[in-house]
């Protein structure tokens, strides 16, 4: 199970590892994040905008916001929007809030455990979250603590990175991860740990059809997916009922 799968071994709550994993990495996230994609998580945050542009949502709340890349991008794109980003690392969030002060673009970032939201029932019109899903305590119940946030016929949208099932991709992947994210990790990140744990926690991420059994669980409906870049990242969206 990915809740089993841990950035420091197996002893110890797992959102406390998260936090502590991102606190270590946060001043490099970025720059190991467009080596580690190969400058592709640009393309693909901007495919989960293009598809909420249609909805107009002006109540946005950005799970597990990290550095904030997604928040901006959904900034820019809805100018008129309320845009909340929360994540549990604050030196992560202490990066997106630099970035915007730069910019002079307004987005909320706080502290909020994805696992117990402090926000009402019914309070956003959507939700979002990059790659931030594995790293969940309980995915479960971080999914159904988004359903209750978000408002009746609201949108959730989820990206995630994710395993490619077809030759040559399933081939090329296993050495991107195996092999590429470890040894570049190892070299440039202040936490080699993570680096190691990124690839079996995006292994061990449930999937496709798994995921969004998870989200129909959970309550949601049209829910639908669509893999990128030949299935290295997927994007998962789902009404609420």
């Amino acid at each position: 199970m990915i809740e089993q799968i841990l950035p420091y071994g197996n002893t110890g709550e797992k959102g406390e590892q998260v936090r502590l994993m991102f606190d270590k990495i946060a001043s490099r996230y970025d720059r190991l994040n467009r080596i580690m994609s190969l400058g592709f998580d640009k393309r693909w945050r901007k495919n989960a905008v293009d598809w909420l542009r249609p909805y107009y949502p002006k109540k946005i709340l950005d799970v597990a916001c990290g550095t904030g890349d997604l928040s901006i991008m959904l900034r820019r794109q809805f100018s008129q929007a309320n845009i909340t980003g929360v994540d549990v690392s604050e030196e992560m969030m202490k990066i997106a809030r630099h970035k915007t002060d730069k910019t002079g673009e307004y987005v909320m970032f706080e502290y909020q455990d994805c696992m117990l939201l402090t926000y009402p029932d019914c309070s956003f019109d959507t939700v979002t979250v990059a790659f931030g899903v594995r790293n969940f305590g309980n995915i479960e119940r971080g999914i159904s603590e988004m359903y209750r946030v978000l408002r009746p016929e609201g949108h959730v949208l989820i990206l995630e990175l994710s395993t490619p099932e077809g030759f040559p991709m399933s081939f090329l992947f296993k050495i991107y991860s195996s092999i590429y994210i470890p040894f570049i990790g190892g070299i440039l990140s202040p936490d080699s740990s993570a680096y190691k744990y990124l690839p079996v926690s995006i292994k061990a991420m449930p999937q496709g059809r798994d995921m969004t059994g998870i989200l129909e669980k959970a309550g949601f409906k049209n829910i639908y997916f669509k893999r990128f870049t030949g299935g290295i990242c997927t994007m998962y969206t789902a009404a609420k009922n």
